[in-house]
């Protein structure tokens, strides 16, 4: 029997847990605070302290590839076990690769994070629609397949971000047909008033700019992994404010925040637990 579609499971967990995902970011600042030794074995020690705390407490935890796949193949054989240590627990992961490329070369992306003779699939992965929304295809449609998921950049808050998403084409913004793609690939789940499994990345610090490119969030059905909170200024009037009506679809995300609470096991996942219990109750 197959797995209910990621949107699904996604609402479940955010309702379950709230809709809090913390992220596994061992980059070296945060791994030395920790007192921890910036190799392998202090990576590995990190982020399975962060597997333990998390596991089986949040909606979905977002592990960020590049900070283990600098250690190379061991590294990738690490974010292996995190995956597999989250599965275990009962949470959903999101890895955030953010891949994106055409062709044959997206599709194998996909079949390697995704596809049922990946190692450790995850069940969601970031990607990038900057090669063209439709240059995701392969991604979006393996995702359906196997009831796994996506989230697409859409609206990110890093100053560089608009001069691409904010871009204007025949009279609409890159973000809005980065929108409207998603939309379309929602449809079945919108007409259910379900949670797509295609979701999107927009940045928890944006400020004006879904209203100002006239984005429609909430009618894409998209789950909304919405990263810039605590350390980044986000806050849940900051979250109110800039998703408006599609805020039931948001899942915040972030890591400093919650990670300095490390290395003790039970500070981190009380952090987790506080965050979450705060974009509850917004």
């Amino acid at each position: 029997m197959s797995a209910p579609p990621f949107g699904e499971r996604l609402r479940a967990a955010m309702d379950a847990h709230g809709p809090f995902c913390p992220g596994i970011d061992p980059h070296r600042a945060l791994v030395e605070s920790w007192g921890l030794t910036y190799d392998l074995a202090g990576v590995e020690r990190f982020a399975m302290t962060c597997v333990e705390a998390f596991g089986g407490h949040v909606a979905a935890v977002k592990p960020q590839s590049a900070f283990f796949e600098v250690f190379g193949s061991r590294g990738v054989a690490l974010v292996e076990r995190v995956l597999a240590g989250l599965r275990e627990a009962g949470t959903l992961t999101i890895l955030d690769a953010k891949r994106g490329d055409i062709g044959s070369t997206m599709e194998a992306y996909a079949e390697a994070f995704l596809g049922k003779d990946a190692t450790e699939p995850a069940d969601a992965i970031t990607v990038s629609p900057y090669l063209g929304y439709g240059a995701l295809r392969p991604a979006v449609d393996l995702a359906h397949r196997t009831g796994r998921g996506l989230f697409v950049l859409a609206l990110t808050s890093n100053p560089e971000g608009a001069g691409v998403q904010h871009a204007v084409r025949d009279g609409r913004s890159v973000a809005a047909a980065v929108v409207e793609g998603v939309a379309e690939d929602n449809a079945e789940a919108r007409g259910r008033g379900a949670l797509g499994s295609i979701g999107m990345v927009v940045g928890a610090t944006v400020g004006t700019a879904v209203q100002d490119l006239g984005l429609d969030l909430a009618g894409s059905a998209a789950p909304l992994l919405a990263p810039g909170l605590g350390a980044q200024g986000g806050t849940p009037q900051a979250l109110r404010d800039t998703f408006g009506d599609a805020l039931p679809q948001v899942l915040g995300t972030s890591s400093r925040e919650v990670l300095s609470a490390g290395p003790d096991l039970a500070s981190l996942r009380r952090a987790a637990r506080a965050v979450a219990e705060d974009l509850r109750r917004a």
